[in-house]
């Protein structure tokens, strides 16, 4: 198995913390860092092969790494057009070194320990999802599939995006995807970035595929598992962890 982390961002809601180092290093608590305690928990899920992919900081990125769980295998991509692309073309850049089952995460995410050994053991491509949450305004939804006679299913995500208001629930960008899954959507991420679309979500790609590349939603329920995306999502964060 693959943990993919995503680090080729620029940060920039994070004002002043993001500018003289990656938002991936900012400090949570006892001097952890967001990235720091994504490779010890990554870690004790017995993942021990990483892919980062990087922008602006990739030196202090791969520095960072190494001091915080030099046991583990990396594998650095650099993204050279990080200020002019988004995260899909990032792991386009990755392609060679993702064929296998991945644990795929943004950069900033924050999540308990037990979280992803959960998802990992359902044995099946899911999302982590809070079906409790109201909808945030600018974060990501997961649509669900609803049946012919339209009653909702809850069997597989349809859709994910930051507009999906309509029969959705609250979803971070932390995912256990099989490998055939992962496949599939690696190859509609591939074939976008061949046509030149490299400025939206990765998640579009996958809506094309949603009925062949079956993503589940795994519910997280009260347990902590968000994104950092501001100063005060950071500050939050601080507290539930």
């Amino acid at each position: 198995m693959i943990a993919l982390i995503l680090n080729s961002g620029m940060g920039s809601r994070m004002g002043d913390v993001s500018k003289l180092q990656p938002k991936c290093m900012t400090s949570l608590n006892n001097n952890e860092t967001i990235l720091g305690r994504q490779l010890r928990l990554i870690q004790r899920a017995t993942i021990f092969n990483v892919v980062v992919t990087t922008g602006k900081f990739d030196v202090m990125i791969q520095e960072h790494c190494h001091t915080y769980a030099p046991e583990l295998e990396y594998v650095f991509v650099k993204n050279p057009i990080y200020d002019k692309t988004n995260y899909i073309y990032s792991i386009y850049l990755a392609q060679k070194y993702l064929h296998d089952d991945v644990l795929l995460m943004h950069g900033d995410m924050v999540f308990e320990d037990g979280i992803i050994q959960d998802m990992i053991q359902s044995n099946k491509s899911c999302m982590a999802v809070c079906k409790s949450q109201s909808l945030p305004q600018k974060d990501f939804k997961a649509v669900m599939h609803y049946s012919i006679d339209g009653q909702r299913t809850d069997n597989f995500i349809e859709q994910i995006g930051i507009d999906c208001f309509e029969n959705a629930y609250a979803a971070q960008p932390l995912y256990y995807l099989k490998k055939k899954d992962w496949e599939l959507w690696l190859n509609e991420i591939i074939s976008f970035c061949e046509r030149k679309q490299v400025n939206c979500y990765a998640e579009n790609a996958f809506n094309r595929i949603s009925d062949k590349c079956l993503i589940y939603p795994y519910e997280i329920g009260r347990r902590v598992c968000g994104e950092i995306d501001t100063c005060e999502d950071l500050y939050v964060m601080r507290e539930r962890i």
